[in-house]
């Protein structure tokens, strides 16, 4: 009866790291409480918050090399501030190009863009504090000794769980399949309203989000399978993969409007029967999602077959009534992709299904990684142009933080440099995604002041205002990407505690509320007046994008059909180009 329990929350990778985030925080306000040196709290916290936000699933040589990585960018950043910061122009000259450096470094990949982030925040934490410390090199390396100490609790928990972020990946990628064709079956509901577009834009929208994550997984299985020879654990994997790709491809296909097929069966139970198949489909891959997480093997329902059965009668029974034998012939490749999709949940677990195939190729993933210089400055060089998102991002940033910073100079204000520190959070690539942000970004600053001012008044022992920056730590990582208004009012709570630890936590609470509201009135304008989004969307080029691509996925298929049916790298690189594209034009389409 324990161990069950046990098992599951050893597994939940969630609470596992709630608990990393807490050990990194008791151990960056106890060390000072213990030294008598609470000032200390704020360059380790701090710094400990810049890595967890920077940390990057990988294999442990690729932990090493991004832990390097990392730390260099963070002193460089750090030190920089600390160095130039009484030359204002000179210090105005390198925020700028900084800024749009470590930000045009993300078209190298995620993991540079991340960094590149991290970087740029560890700077603004440092300016937060330069009146903390006489010398230079000081507030850096407790900074990066904040940082250390948390990778090395990454590092620790990666040696004990070394491929638990993978299971995570694929877990999430079978939970996004599930939604996914739970929406798409929706589209069988005759009762929907006619010429209703909401359901195909919540799924587009749907389909967006699963290409995502399972690229990410892809990202996930590829550091953890180079210099791999073929394990159990990686034939598992790979297998388990490959399956929601299959899934998702068949789950996608669409051989008529749905409309068409509502209007005409709308009195007949087969549209209900295949909406429950579909729905069905759906809860067997959240199931599956469960199973890979608690590593338990996944049991298939053996209702499906009666369903199939049903199925197959109702389609007979309006055969023989008369109706339209193409429809009827729709539903028929309807119901083959669907009896597929079942056979690959059924045999998921086989021993025969998990083997290698004979064809390597069938075994391969596609490479996105860097190859060598040119290949670098290949990717830097396509951004190298308004056209690209990424410019045009990076050239708002480097002027909403110009902008702010000339703003705390001209009129001397002492915090001002959250208003850096919000724009940095607020202002995304695209407008509505700042727009978004930008409110929560204010609510959730103004509970915050409005609970943080009694807590500070209630609670004014040293030791209690410690745990009380440990829990709020944990919540603003418990809630950061479900909740941001959540996750700003923590966030605001322990920068409140933080600053009391100085004797400041009611003089900085003002001036908290005001530099958010400038620094979102800055990044509001920026991605409204600088390059917006809505000039360069081109939906025509994109879906010239779109249809190159599916060219060249149906030219995989018919390449299928003369050679026979296989799993190989080229065909699943053509069907990934594709679902991508459609992906995008979903979601600018809409």
């Amino acid at each position: 009866m324990l161990s069950p329990l046990i098992r599951r929350y050893t597994r939940n990778s969630t609470w596992l790291y709630y608990i990393r985030i807490f050990i990194a925080l008791c151990g960056t306000t106890a060390l000072p409480w213990w030294l008598g040196d609470v000032k200390l709290t704020i360059p380790l916290t701090l710094g400990m918050v810049a890595a967890a936000l920077t940390d990057l699933d990988d294999r442990l040589a690729g932990r090493l090399r991004n832990l390097i990585i990392t730390l260099i960018c963070f002193f460089i950043a750090s030190a920089s501030v600390e160095l130039l910061f009484p030359w204002p122009w000179l210090f105005a000259l390198g925020l700028t190009l900084s800024t749009s450096g470590f930000i045009l470094l993300g078209g190298l990949g995620q993991r540079y863009a991340t960094i590149a982030f991290g970087a740029l925040l560890i700077a603004i934490y440092t300016m937060l504090g330069t009146s903390l410390y006489d010398h230079w090199y000081q507030q850096p390396l407790l900074l990066l000794a904040g940082a250390v100490w948390y990778n090395l609790l990454t590092l620790t928990g990666h040696l004990l769980f070394p491929i638990r972020p993978l299971q995570d990946n694929l877990a999430r990628s079978y939970e996004q399949l599930a939604h996914y064709l739970e929406l798409k079956s929706r589209l069988f509901d005759p009762d929907i309203e006619d010429e209703s577009q909401a359901p195909l834009y919540d799924l587009a929208l749907a389909n967006g989000q699963l290409m995502a994550t399972l690229n990410q997984t892809k990202v996930s299985l590829l550091s953890r399978l180079r210099g791999d020879r073929g394990q159990r654990g990686t034939r598992r994997t790979l297998h388990y993969y490959f399956v929601a790709q299959d899934i998702h491809e068949r789950a996608s296909s669409s051989h008529i409007q749905y409309q068409t097929l509502r209007d005409y069966f709308r009195h007949s139970d087969v549209m209900f029967r295949f909406q429950r198949l579909m729905s069905m489909q759906a809860q067997a891959c959240t199931q599956l999602a469960r199973c890979i997480l608690l590593r338990t093997p996944y049991q298939h329902d053996p209702r499906f077959e009666r369903v199939f059965t049903h199925i197959d009668a109702a389609l007979e029974r309006m055969r023989a009534s008369g109706a339209s034998l193409e429809l009827l012939n729709t539903l028929g490749f309807l119901l083959t992709n669907l009896r597929a999709i079942d056979a690959q949940l059924a045999t998921i677990e086989s021993e025969q299904a998990q083997a290698m195939p004979r064809n390597e190729s069938e075994n391969q993933l596609a490479d996105d990684s860097l190859h060598g210089f040119s290949d670098i400055w290949l990717r830097l060089s396509r951004n190298f142009t308004p056209e690209s998102a990424l410019f045009r991002h990076a050239v708002r940033m480097s002027l909403v933080l110009c902008i702010g910073y000339a703003l705390i100079q001209i009129t001397g204000m002492r915090h001002g440099y959250w208003i850096l520190l919000t724009s940095l959070f607020v202002c995304q690539p695209n407008y509505n995604a700042t727009r978004h942000r930008l409110a929560l970004r204010i609510i959730g600053t103004l509970v915050g002041v409005a609970i943080g001012l009694p807590i500070l008044w209630f609670v004014p022992s040293l030791e209690g205002q410690l745990v009380l920056l440990v829990i709020t730590g944990v919540l603003f990582f418990a809630f950061r990407n479900v909740q941001y208004a959540h996750a700003t009012m923590f966030i605001t709570l322990l920068v409140l505690l933080c600053f009391n630890l100085l004797g400041e936590g009611f003089e900085v609470a003002l001036p908290r509320v005001v530099d958010t509201l400038i620094g979102c009135a800055i990044a509001w304008a920026a991605v409204s007046f600088i390059w917006p989004d809505w000039r360069f969307r081109n939906l025509p080029r994109v879906l010239q994008r779109a249809t190159d691509a599916n060219c060249r996925y149906l030219d995989a298929i018919l390449e299928q059909y003369h050679q026979g049916r296989d799993n190989r790298l080229a065909y699943r690189i053509a069907r990934r180009d594709a679902h991508n594209r459609d992906a995008e034009t979903g979601i600018r389409g809409f």
